[in-house]
């Protein structure tokens, strides 16, 4: 991968992140920055704080301290009625696709644009045909989730996480579940979206061939804090026990 210039703008900058469940205390000041246009992957471990940082990210959760600049917009001083907007300029896909069974794939795909814009629902449909070309799933417009194999699932949601053309989409897992050969197309895919689109895409991930495949830059997490952030290559010279042992392995944990 050949990421984007060091002097890239952040499109997303995240400054001392704290996070509780209860009396538990998962991210400990969290400090990293994802550059425009590039392949950001969050890593380390299980149970260190990955999903959680993602979802404080985009106000899943809200943070308990700290800040998270994104898209120009302070996300952990915006109020529940101020959210949707900028909401609207970013794409999500959960680790299981969360498709809706009960929708055929372009309904799926269009729902954003049902729920975020006025459309009429022959546009919404045109519109979702071009997101699923976009992905590989050309002509499986009226087919159901529980039609498609696990990977097409995948790449529907990716669709739909693209059908509002978003500066930014944020993957949770999206290799988890898929046999090798299917992760590695699903990487291609994203890589094609960054290159192709300029789109800029966080991942979160354990699975050490994905990385290797499309991180532009890695964010490792350890003990709910971000230990390292630069590149595959310079993560295995950093002189971080944890990190280097992570890259070292033949497979991810």
């Amino acid at each position: 991968m050949t990421g984007p210039a060091d002097t890239a703008d952040p499109i997303l900058q995240v400054r001392d992140l704290h996070a509780r469940y209860g009396a538990r205390h998962i991210l400990r000041g969290v400090d990293f920055e994802v550059r425009r246009g590039e392949i950001m992957v969050i890593l380390g471990t299980s149970g260190c704080g990955k999903s959680t940082l993602l979802k404080n990210i985009i106000r899943l959760y809200r943070p308990t301290a700290g800040s998270v600049e994104l898209l120009g917009h302070d996300m952990v001083a915006l109020e529940e009625e101020e959210l949707e907007p900028v909401l609207r300029g970013i794409g999500v896909t959960y680790q299981h696709g969360a498709l809706i069974n009960s929708l055929t794939v372009a309904e799926n795909v269009a729902l954003p644009l049902e729920m975020h814009t006025t459309m009429s629902p022959s546009l919404r449909r045109q519109v979702a045909a071009v997101k699923l070309r976009q992905v590989g799933l050309e002509g499986a417009e009226d087919r159901y989730p529980r039609e498609l194999s696990g990977g097409m699932q995948k790449r529907a949601a990716v669709a739909r996480a693209i059908v509002m053309d978003p500066a930014i989409i944020f993957c949770d897992e999206p290799s988890a579940g898929l046999d090798p050969v299917t992760s590695a197309g699903l990487d291609r895919l994203l890589i094609t979206l960054n290159e192709t689109l300029g789109m800029t895409i966080v991942v979160v991930t354990h699975e050490l061939s994905s990385i290797r495949r499309i991180a532009d830059r890695v964010t490792y997490l350890e003990k709910g804090r971000a230990v390292f952030v630069g590149t595959v290559n310079e993560a295995r010279a950093s002189g971080i026990e944890e990190v280097e042992r992570f890259f070292s392995m033949g497979s991810a944990l």
